[in-house]
């Protein structure tokens, strides 16, 4: 089957070449040229991974990707801006985005970064050594299909990086990882310089997670190298 995706962005030009280069992938594309259009498409219906451009009629594509993510809606989403600057960028690393791309962008870049973000997508759902649905360590449980995480009989509230981040760790127990290669891995693609933004998500998800951060159990720090999930 066709991998389908969403493609929301307010210039039919823009978008018709962007669909046209998608589908010349074998993709299959929907546009939506509002973020309202857009909006409901996105919650309503199911997509390999979806195009937002983040100026939107209607909606803005930040808002959007906002909402999908409060109702654990995990849709692999590339985000389009004409803005530079880096707390820009960060911004959009935070509220959920995977990735991102800033007008005016290459049509080569474009497909190079769609088909990094589903090559992730297909790493962290595909059946590895670890194939079983359900991961276990000690009191903590990983469901991976309904992204879900349980301390005991404590359910965490993971936004979806915190969750990618965890899971990508506690699929390779006892290996240590550079924060540039889990910005990699978990963000989907290159983003040089923007380590901090790992160090963030692992603060916040060790508050979640740990009974005391300032001694945790599963997210351990491996001074001067980076970071390794609970090998015991």
């Amino acid at each position: 089957m066709k991998r389908k995706i969403l493609v929301v962005e307010d210039q039919d030009d823009i978008a018709s070449l962007i669909a046209l280069n998608l589908e010349s992938l074998n993709f299959e594309t929907t546009k939506a040229l509002n973020g309202t259009e857009g909006w409901k498409l996105a919650s309503d219906g199911i997509y390999d991974l979806i195009v937002l451009d983040i100026m939107l009629p209607g909606m803005d594509g930040l808002e959007i990707c906002k909402q999908l993510r409060a109702r654990n809606n995990y849709t692999p989403i590339l985000m389009l801006t004409a803005k530079k600057s880096e707390a820009d960028r960060v911004v959009r690393l935070e509220v959920g985005a995977d990735d991102y791309l800033t007008k005016p962008f290459s049509v080569r870049e474009l497909q190079a970064r769609v088909k990094a973000l589903l090559r992730r997508v297909d790493f962290l759902t595909a059946n590895d050594d670890r194939s079983e649905d359900e991961l276990h360590f000690s009191d903590l449980t990983i469901k991976k299909s309904k992204h879900e995480v349980t301390v005991g009989e404590r359910p965490l509230q993971l936004t979806a990086k915190e969750f990618d981040l965890l899971l990508y760790l506690a699929l390779h127990p006892g290996k240590v990882f550079t924060r540039e290669q889990l910005l990699n891995a978990v963000w989907g693609y290159q983003h040089n310089g923007y380590e901090h933004t790992v160090n963030s998500h692992i603060n916040r998800l060790r508050a979640k997670l740990e009974i005391d951060p300032n001694k945790p159990k599963y997210v351990l720090t491996v001074w001067g190298v980076g970071y390794k999930f609970y090998d015991h």
